[in-house]
């Protein structure tokens, strides 16, 4: 498809605007009028430096309050729309969106909004443009697509058409379901917008507040479906008003703008392929490789130097790890514990250590196990993610790797290896390894990244388009110097979780975190146990310190919660916090934060709990504020 975008959904200049577009694949623009009004330069001069860059201008917008108007407003509002055209003209524009009337002159008449537009179109037809009715979420008479759809039709003019968006019809919970029977011809131009669920007033929430498909809440699916079954075959395009991307640089912006759209029409493809009966495509739509089949993860790697490689050599038997491994050609250390690895780089001239040196001791890696790792990479490239190649020594594998948003790698390690043959193949094994004393830590139950707030949109159209992750609800947890949102992603079978913190203050540990680390980076790994009791005992016993938890805590616990005195008991004995839902519990603890504030968390799930404790976050953020 013909892909476009909004100028109002990008920070910068309107010629920086223009650059990012270009440069993340885009084909045209929708010129938002405030963008050109204050670009330097004619509409003649724009033509020509989005022709330079392979961009179209494929509509002019918005043009208001038109339709059923009084007469003198209307003979006023034909010439001004004379003007426009001339500039339309001039820039190569086709296009122009006019939105449905929201001046209180307006009159409840569709007969007379058709019989105006009409004669629009027919100014335009003189001119051989074309003219595109969008019903706002917040008209006054016209909100609905059915309501703007049979103004079209009364009209009857070949010039004027409907002009679809998936935020007008899908925040008013209008069913698209009956796009699908509109004439393909006659629907003009297609916007997308997703957005999340949120209880504020329409207007606000549609200019405040909108996010790329893939970001939000909306089943923007299915409305892309139903425009494609009406054999839609125009621009598919975005029109986001969002603040946070109104400040976030233009480029990064642009790419997730492009892999939403790509996400789309990959999710909107196999919707479509699945249904019966299978009907015919009048567009070819993007088909990248499928998502990959992820199960858990096999490693996590830090960034260190000499230094802080000696002092996780003493944190992490702590926390019941062994040394069991030395790389064969690098300064890399493995640690195991159960099915957790940990790899520590401190290699010189390798991306760990400019992860080092950038952010200090950090996360610079994670290991996916993954059925196809080059499919995965094929799908992660087409999805617009950048392929990472590490050096290679005799005899050592090399692991398919992406670069995450914020700098990080995800390595594609592959399933067929085993549990262990990645580690036989690139360390010297040591099966009696270092002496550490086992605390009971089988798994890694989730990842917890701290972003900055102009990242988690970035992070949730990454996990789902190139990952295949669904994310959970957003929550916002009360930090002691603030809020912070957070957000879990995960696949079908909970083998791989990550969850997503943005600090919406600057006070919180969070975003002084954030300060340091730059953003992207793992915040705190959450490790997974079958009895978190005997797992505290172990960990203390070996020199582990905890984030110490009120009392107070308790005492209000057993009021929310109906929980046997014995059990309330040892929770408070051991610091373990404790959240219930119907599904089962989770019983977990945090320990103190090393350099840079990351630190773990030791978790036990019961039954079939599929959260994070994230009504505990408070306690933990609290305790460690005071401390």
């Amino acid at each position: 498809m013909h892909r476009s975008i909004a100028t109002v959904s990008l920070s910068g200049t309107l010629r920086q605007k223009l650059d990012a577009v270009a440069a993340a694949g885009f084909d045209g623009i929708e010129l938002f009028e405030a963008d050109f009004i204050n670009f330097k330069g004619t509409a003649s001069e724009l033509r020509g430096i989005a022709g330079d860059l392979g961009l179209t201008i494929d509509l002019y917008q918005p043009f208001r309050d038109f339709e059923a108007m009084p007469e003198a407003q209307f003979r006023r509002s034909l010439e001004r729309a004379e003007r426009k055209f001339d500039l339309m003209e001039a820039m190569g524009a086709p296009l122009v969106l006019c939105c449905s009337n929201t001046s209180p002159l307006c009159a409840n008449d569709p007969a007379l909004a058709a019989a105006q537009l009409h004669e629009l179109a027919e100014r335009a037809a003189r001119r051989n443009l074309r003219v595109g009715f969008e019903a706002l979420a917040w008209g006054r008479h016209t909100s609905l697509y059915g309501q703007a759809w049979n103004i079209v039709k009364q009209a009857d003019h070949a010039h004027l058409g409907l002009i679809l968006d998936s935020f007008h019809t899908l925040s008013l919970k209008d069913d698209p379901a009956g796009i699908a029977g509109i004439p393909g011809e006659k629907i003009f131009f297609l916007q997308m917008a997703d957005a999340p669920l949120l209880a504020m007033d329409v207007l606000q929430w549609a200019r405040h507040h909108r996010s790329f498909p893939g970001q939000g809440d909306f089943d923007v699916i299915g409305f892309f479906e139903q425009v494609l079954r009406a054999g839609y075959t125009g621009p598919l395009s975005l029109e986001i008003f969002n603040d946070i991307f109104r400040e976030t640089p233009n480029r990064r912006t642009a790419v997730d703008a492009m892999r939403s759209l790509l996400y789309l029409e990959s999710e909107a493809r196999q919707r479509m392929a699945a249904a019966e009966p299978v009907q015919p495509q009048r567009v070819e739509l993007f088909n990248p490789p499928p998502v990959p089949a992820l199960s858990g993860l096999s490693f996590i790697e830090f960034a260190a130097d000499e230094a802080s490689a000696a002092t996780l050599a003493v944190l992490l038997p702590q926390l019941g790890f062994r040394r069991i491994g030395t790389h064969r050609s690098k300064a890399v250390t493995l640690y195991r514990q159960g099915d957790i690895n940990l790899i520590v780089n401190a290699q010189p001239d390798s991306f760990a250590r400019q992860r080092f040196e950038a952010h200090g001791t950090s996360v610079c890696a994670l290991g996916v196990r993954c059925d196809d790792p080059l499919a995965a990479v094929g799908r992660a490239t087409a999805m617009r993610s950048q392929r990472h190649d590490s050096p290679v020594g005799p005899n050592e594998l090399r692991v398919p790797a992406i670069v995450a948003p914020g700098g990080n790698l995800i390595h594609f390690v592959p399933e067929a290896l085993g549990a262990n043959g990645l580690y036989e193949a690139d360390f010297v094994l040591d099966d009696a390894g270092a002496g550490a004393n086992d605390a009971g830590l089988q798994r890694i139950d989730h990842v917890a990244l701290g972003l900055a707030v102009d990242q988690q949109d970035t992070w949730v159209l990454f996990t789902r388009a190139v990952l295949g992750l669904e994310p959970s609800e957003s929550l916002e947890l009360a930090d002691p110097f603030g809020l912070i949102r957070s957000r879990g992603v995960a696949n079908a079978d909970r083998s791989l979780r990550l969850v997503l913190n943005v600090s919406l203050s600057q006070r919180t540990r969070t975003a002084r975190t954030l300060s340091v680390t730059g953003g992207g980076a793992v915040h705190h790994i959450a490790l997974g146990c079958e009895d978190i009791f005997a797992a505290v005992k172990a960990l203390r016993a070996n020199g582990t310190r905890f984030v110490p938890i009120s009392d107070n805590y308790y005492d209000d616990l057993a009021t929310r919660i109906d929980i046997a005195p014995e059990l309330l008991a040892r929770l408070r004995e051991a610091g373990v916090l404790f959240d219930r839902s119907p599904a089962g519990d989770y019983l977990h603890i945090y320990t103190e934060s090393f350099e840079g504030g990351l630190f773990f968390e030791v978790a036990q799930r019961v039954g079939s709990y599929d959260a994070y404790g994230a009504l505990n976050a408070p306690a933990r953020m609290a305790s460690q504020a005071q401390d």
